[in-house]
């Protein structure tokens, strides 16, 4: 599937911002199974300076810095990406927690380049409750692709999705109680669970399609950023990526920006801004099929 993404996001500010600094991460990521194929990011008012590269996980990043006053500033990403993730192996195939949970944890020559997401993070620390609610898919022996797929249905299935009832720190403990929330609230609990059950996890940071499949509910959490977990199969499987907003696995729905930890990691736009006051942001996302898509093409520099 071929797909246009078009991301906007404008501040305004109530009162003249006379320096700003802002790191971006709106950029889709170039990865097995997502292809690049031209991208371009316009930036108004236009930076004094601009560098482009990327970040410690590997995402592609730009930090924008603004020395002259100005009363709103506005970022628009926009790419065109071929997405066709393999399908998941056969439960059967994957290891079992356990053994897996014990090969992460070793941290050997099979598994140190993942051990790192089996800590803590500022947003995301393992949580006892969570792992309670996770040990019920977490059964002895299973293997670890029928927990994890269980354990996103459940999600799914047991939290409604409800905008405005969270914010970025709303503790764990708190979405557990509520059952409800949006997509980084559901990410953010599976990977604290997952981290005390001792398989990595990782905060996947991107979009997901905003016009359904004919005859197929449309997808929760489009029109904006997306969030969904990764989490590691083992060496013989690698990542798999799981939506726990809509009870799916990841194929050819999402476009990837990037992943990191938690929320933190990946967020799409943050910075430090000298004066302002009484801010208003607005964010506006589309991922539609390339052939639908009636925005014209692409710019000149788009690359």
């Amino acid at each position: 599937m071929i797909y246009h993404v078009r991301h906007l996001t404008r501040y305004s500010y109530g009162s003249p911002v006379d320096l700003a600094a802002h790191i971006v991460h709106v950029t889709p990521r170039d990865l097995p199974g997502q292809t690049v194929r031209w991208t371009r990011l316009d930036v108004t008012p236009p930076p004094v300076r601009r560098v482009d590269g990327t970040d410690y996980f590997g995402n592609l990043i730009a930090w924008l810095y603004h020395e002259a006053p100005h009363r709103s500033f506005s970022v628009l990403a926009e790419s065109e990406v071929e997405v066709a993730f393999p399908p998941p192996p056969p439960e059967h195939a994957t290891p079992s927690w356990e053994d897996l949970a014990a090969l992460a944890r070793d941290g050997g020559a099979a598994a140190w380049q993942v051990a790192e997401f089996l800590f803590d993070s500022p947003m995301c620390a393992a949580h006892p409750a969570a792992g309670e609610y996770a040990a019920l898919s977490f059964t002895p022996r299973r293997p670890v692709l029928a927990a994890l797929l269980d354990l996103n249905m459940r999600i799914y299935t047991d939290f409604r999705f409800r905008a405005g009832v969270t914010t970025l720190s709303t503790p764990i403990e708190q979405v557990l109680a509520r059952r409800e929330g949006v997509c980084q609230d559901f990410t953010h609990l599976m990977i604290s669970a997952l981290r005390w059950i001792g398989v990595p996890a990782r905060y996947m940071s991107g979009y997901i399609r905003t016009r359904p499949p004919p005859g197929q509910a449309r997808r929760l959490g489009s029109d904006q950023s997306h969030a969904w977990v990764a989490a590691w199969l083992g060496p013989a499987h690698g990542w798999i990526g799981l939506d726990p907003t809509n009870g799916i696995v990841m194929r050819d729905e999402h476009v990837v920006l990037g992943w990191g930890r938690d929320y933190a990691d990946i967020s799409p736009v943050h910075g430090l801004i000298l004066g302002g006051g009484n801010d208003e942001l607005k964010v506006g996302v589309d991922l539609v099929p390339a052939e639908e898509w009636d925005g014209g093409p692409p710019a000149p520099d788009a690359r």
